[in-house]
């Protein structure tokens, strides 16, 4: 499976950005999708995931309300629409593809997940 982040970049406080990852390589409408991230000096942080089924979805306490994670699975592709940022939202956001949760699970650790592409940065200015 190969995942392929994009949409980063460098907002002011208050503002948005949007975050897509596009999947290939094996059927992505049976998969649990994830996003993490890190920031310089962190270990890497769960963000948000949603099921295959589309009908569970769990986001971390820190972005719960600004965060929205979506998925589309006739475009293989999982956004991560980001409002009101902060700063201390800058990171490198990874999205994540897990093949072993079922229908309703949606994992919120790094190692449930099995594929993780190659991130993009959100830089976040005060």
């Amino acid at each position: 499976v190969q995942l392929q982040a994009s949409g980063g970049g460098l907002v002011q406080a208050g503002g948005s950005l949007r975050l897509s990852c596009a999947a290939s390589g094996r059927t992505f409408s049976s998969s649990a999708m994830g996003w993490f991230r890190q920031a310089p000096g962190k270990e890497r942080e769960f963000v948000a995931s949603k099921s295959w089924s589309g009908t569970s979805t769990v986001y971390a306490d820190s972005v719960k309300g600004r965060f929205t994670i979506s998925r589309d699975n006739a475009k293989n592709a999982v956004y991560l629409q980001m409002n009101s940022l902060k700063p201390e939202d800058t990171a490198v956001y990874y999205c994540s593809a897990d093949y072993r949760s079922g229908r309703y699970g949606a994992p919120t650790k790094t190692i449930e997940y099995d594929y993780w592409g190659q991130g993009t940065l959100v830089t976040v200015s005060s």
